[in-house]
């Protein structure tokens, strides 16, 4: 997991298109980063459609947002024109970028445990460094600490 000061590691995903996304292609503005577990869920939904209420703000600061899940970019395109999502979403099926950011983990529901992804948020800046990581976070906590933190 990439530690805030740290350089984000570079990644390639698809998005909700198809279409392939580094992250590196964002060097010059801040990147919100949220991973969560499972696009069309009540919390997934209420998270994204948080940061998407606050995009206007997050644009004002020179920041884009992503979303990352294991979700398939035709179950993300779903979502993202369900919500009227105005951000991209990228699909990390085999879970390789969750895994090297430390998200993909053992989680228990009802007593039962599972490998899943383990809701969180980092804030990369103009340079490419971690400057803000939010690990197991809930969603409402997300969306209000990514706003304090990108617009003061």
């Amino acid at each position: 997991m990439p530690a805030i000061g740290e350089k984000a590691p570079d990644f390639a995903l698809p998005n909700q298109d198809g279409r392939i996304v580094h992250l590196s292609d964002f060097r010059g503005k801040k990147v919100l980063l949220f991973a969560y577990p499972k696009a069309g869920t009540s919390g997934c939904t209420a998270q994204a459609c948080g940061l998407r209420d606050n995009f206007p703000r997050f644009e004002g600061v020179n920041a884009v947002v992503l979303g990352l899940s294991p979700d398939t970019p035709a179950s993300l395109l779903k979502w993202k024109k369900a919500e009227n999502l105005p951000y991209d979403l990228l699909s990390d099926t085999e879970h390789q970028v969750l895994d090297e950011w430390g998200v993909w983990g053992e989680k228990s529901m009802y007593g039962k445990t599972y490998m899943g992804v383990i809701r969180s948020h980092w804030i990369i800046d103009e340079t490419g460094t971690v400057v803000d990581a939010q690990i197991k976070v809930s969603p409402q906590e997300s969306v209000q600490r990514a706003v304090e933190f990108l617009t003061g």
